[in-house]
C-alpha cells in the first residue's frame, strides 16, 4: 500500500506536469520509446488512428506509431532516390524539413532540397494514397530560391485557413519567413505574390522552421530562433506569436511584431535537453500536440513531444 508521503509526492509530480511554464523553467519532453532519433519532425494522425512522422533524412525519413509514444522506422519516402533534388543538394541525398498532412483523401508531403548555408534551395511536393515508403509520387517543384534571393526556400508548412484557402509558409535567415498562396486542386502556387510574416533584422536573420496552427480565432506561428544542427552546442529556441489573420501581422505576448524580431519563448536549452526546435503542431483527441527535435548530451537528435493547452489565448506547454 502506498504511504501518505508517496501519494503526496505523486500528486505533486502530477500537478507539476500540468502547471504552466514558470519564468526560467521549461517542461521536459514526454516519454517516447523505440526508434527515437529524429530531426525536423512533422506528424499527421492517419484515418485509422495511428500516427505517421516525416523527418529530415536521406530521401525523407518516415516513422510510425500506434500510440504516439512507441515509434518505429518505416523506411524512406523515396527508397529509390529523388534525383530531381540533387541539383539543389550538391548531390547529397539528405532532404530537409518535410511537412506531412492528410487532405482530399491523400497525403501531402512538402520537403526541402538545399545545402547548409546556401540559398540555392527548392521546395517540392509529393503525394501518396497511403503514406508508406515507396508509395509517394513526385508532383514537382513548388518554389525555388537562388544565390541572389534574399530569402531561402526551405522548411515548408501547409496551412489551410478558416475560409478553406491553402497557404505555404517557409524560409530561414536572410529576410525571414515567407508565405505563398497555393491552389488546393494541385498543391502548387496559385499566384506570384510573396508575403513576409516574420524576420529578425537585428539578429542576423537567425530564424527558421515556421509552422502555423489554427486554433479558435487565432493563427499561431511557431518557429525557431538561433542556430540548429550543432548537436549539444545548438542554440535553437522555440518561439510563438499569433494573429487573427493567416497572413499576419503576427505579434508576441508583449505585442512585438514578429517582422521586427518578436516572439514569445516557449522552449530553450534546459537540463539535458539541448536546442529544442523545429516545432510542428497537430490536433489529437486529447489535446493539441507539439512535436520538435532536441539533442541529447551526446549530440544525437531526439523526438520531443508535449501537449498544449491555451490560457488567455496563448499556448501553454505541458
Amino acid at each position: 500500500m502506498l504511504s501518505l508521503r508517496s501519494i503526496l509526492a505523486q500528486t505533486l509530480l502530477a500537478v507539476a506536469a500540468i502547471a504552466p511554464l514558470a519564468h526560467g523553467q521549461f517542461v521536459g519532453p514526454g516519454v517516447v520509446t523505440g526508434d527515437t532519433f529524429t530531426h525536423d519532425p512533422t506528424v499527421v494522425k492517419k484515418p485509422d488512428g495511428s500516427y505517421l512522422m516525416a523527418f529530415t533524412a536521406d530521401n525523407v525519413g518516415l516513422k510510425t506509431s500506434t500510440d504516439r509514444t512507441a515509434w518505429h522506422d518505416a523506411g524512406a519516402a523515396f527508397p529509390n532516390g529523388a534525383p530531381w533534388t540533387t541539383p539543389y543538394t550538391k548531390g547529397d541525398l539528405n532532404l530537409w524539413a518535410p511537412d506531412i498532412s492528410y487532405r482530399n483523401g491523400q497525403y501531402y508531403l512538402y520537403y526541402s532540397a538545399s545545402s547548409f548555408g546556401s540559398s540555392v534551395s527548392a521546395i517540392f511536393l509529393a503525394t501518396s494514397p497511403t503514406g508508406q515508403s515507396g508509395s509517394w509520387t513526385n508532383q514537382g517543384l513548388v518554389i525555388e530560391s537562388n544565390a541572389n534571393s534574399n530569402y531561402n526556400c526551405i522548411d515548408p508548412n501547409l496551412v489551410v485557413d478558416a475560409q478553406g484557402r491553402w497557404w505555404m509558409t517557409f524560409g530561414s535567415f536572410w529576410s525571414g519567413i515567407k508565405m505563398v498562396a497555393l491552389d488546393p486542386s494541385t498543391g502548387k502556387r496559385s499566384d506570384n505574390n510573396l508575403l513576409s510574416i516574420a524576420a529578425r533584422p537585428a539578429n542576423g536573420g537567425e530564424l527558421e522552421a515556421p509552422y502555423i496552427h489554427r486554433k479558435g480565432n487565432y493563427y499561431y506561428l511557431w518557429l525557431s530562433f538561433d542556430r540548429c544542427c550543432n548537436g549539444a552546442a545548438s542554440t535553437y529556441r522555440t518561439m510563438v506569436g499569433r494573429s487573427t489573420s493567416v497572413t499576419g501581422p503576427y505579434v508576441d505576448r508583449n505585442g512585438v511584431d514578429m517582422m521586427n524580431g518578436g516572439g514569445t519563448e516557449m522552449l530553450r536549452t534546459h537540463d539535458a535537453i539541448y536546442g529544442p526546435g523545429h516545432p510542428a503542431v497537430f490536433t489529437d483527441v486529447d489535446a493539441d500536440v507539439l512535436v520538435y527535435h532536441y539533442y541529447r548530451p551526446d549530440g544525437v537528435a531526439q523526438i520531443g513531444i508535449n501537449l498544449l493547452r491555451y490560457e488567455n489565448g496563448w499556448p501553454v506547454i505541458y
